[in-house]
C-alpha cells in the first residue's frame, strides 16, 4: 500500500492576523511547526523531511520579511514531489482597522520598520499575489481564538487535492455578517420560534423548535431546494479547483432558524458521503 502524502501547510498572511496563534493550534495538532523559516533554507527543509520518516504533517510560517523572496514560493510550492506532499497555503487577514488595535495592544513592532499605517499599506501590496493564490484566506478580524482553532481543524481532513471541506455555519444579522463565506442564505423569511411561547429560549437543535419549523411547508420546500442547490454547485466549485467551501446561514438572532437549516444542511451533505461540519457563530450570545 502507497504511504500517506506528508502534509504541508504554509500559514501567511498580514502581520498581526493571527500567523503566531494559528501556528500553536496547528502544534497542539501534532504538527511539526516551524516559524519564520527562511525560503532559502525551504530545498534543505524538504531535504531533511524526506529523510525524517517521523515527520508527516509540517506548517510553515512565512510572513513579509521574506521580501521578493515570496515571489519564489509558488515555483518552490510546485517543485515539490507530487508523490511524496501535499501542500496547501493559509492566508491570514483581517482588517486595517484591527491590526492597528493589535500593534497598538501589545506594543509589537510591524516588521517593515515604517509608521504603522504605511507598514500595513506596503505589506498588504506585498502580500496581495500571495493571497490571491492561497488556497484558503481567512478573515480573523473577528474571529476568537476558538473560532480560528475551529476553522483551521476543519482544514486537516483534507487528503487529495479534489477533496472539499465543507463548513456550514448560522449566524445572526444583528450580530453582523461573517467575513469569510463563499455562499450566503438569509433565512429570516422562515417562521420565527422566538415568538412561541415554549420555544423562545431554546435553539434549532432542540427537537421542538425543528418540529415548528418544519411544520410551514415553505420550510420544508426552501430545505429541499436549497439542499438541492448547493449538491448542484459543489462539483462546479471543485471543478474550479476550489477545496474549501463554507456556506453561512442567518436568521435575526442566530439561535433559532439559521441554527436548524445549517444543522439540517450539514447532516444532508455528510449523508452524501462529503465532509462537512458545522459551526453555531451565534448560538449562545
Amino acid at each position: 500500500m502507497q504511504p500517506d502524502k506528508r502534509r504541508i501547510f504554509i500559514i501567511t498572511g498580514m502581520s498581526g492576523a493571527g500567523k503566531s496563534q494559528a501556528l500553536k493550534i496547528f502544534g497542539d495538532l501534532g504538527f511539526y511547526c516551524v516559524d519564520n523559516l527562511p525560503l532559502a533554507l525551504f530545498g534543505d527543509f524538504i531535504k531533511y523531511v524526506r529523510a525524517n520518516g517521523e515527520i508527516q504533517n509540517i506548517a510553515l510560517g512565512i510572513d513579509v520579511r521574506e521580501g521578493d523572496r515570496l515571489k519564489q514560493m509558488p515555483k518552490m510550492i510546485s517543485a515539490l514531489p507530487k508523490d511524496d506532499f501535499t501542500v496547501k497555503v493559509i492566508f491570514l487577514d483581517a482588517a486595517e482597522d484591527c491590526l492597528v488595535r493589535r500593534f497598538s495592544e501589545t506594543k509589537h513592532k510591524h516588521p517593515i520598520h515604517k509608521k504603522l499605517a504605511a507598514a500595513i499599506a506596503h505589506e498588504r501590496e506585498v502580500m496581495t499575489p500571495i493571497r490571491t493564490a492561497a488556497d484558503k484566506v481567512i478573515d480573523t478580524s473577528d474571529l476568537k481564538l476558538g473560532e480560528l482553532k475551529e476553522k483551521l481543524s476543519a482544514l486537516l481532513s483534507l487528503t487529495r487535492e479534489q477533496d472539499m471541506q465543507i463548513s456550514v455555519m448560522s449566524f445572526g444579522f444583528k450580530h453582523g455578517l461573517p467575513k469569510d463565506c463563499d455562499v450566503v442564505m438569509d433565512v429570516r423569511f422562515l417562521p420565527n420560534p422566538y415568538y412561541v411561547a415554549g420555544l423562545k429560549e431554546k435553539t434549532g437543535l432542540d427537537e421542538d423548535v425543528q418540529k415548528y419549523i418544519m411544520s410551514f411547508k415553505e420550510s420544508q420546500e426552501f430545505a429541499e431546494k436549497f439542499a438541492d442547490l448547493i449538491k448542484y454547485l459543489i462539483p462546479k466549485y471543485i471543478k474550479e479547483g476550489k477545496s474549501y467551501l463554507t456556506i453561512a446561514m442567518g436568521c435575526t438572532g442566530g439561535k433559532h432558524r439559521s441554527v436548524f437549516m445549517a444543522h439540517k444542511l450539514a447532516e444532508y451533505l455528510n449523508q452524501l458521503g462529503l465532509s462537512a461540519s458545522e459551526f453555531h457563530r451565534d448560538i449562545g450570545l
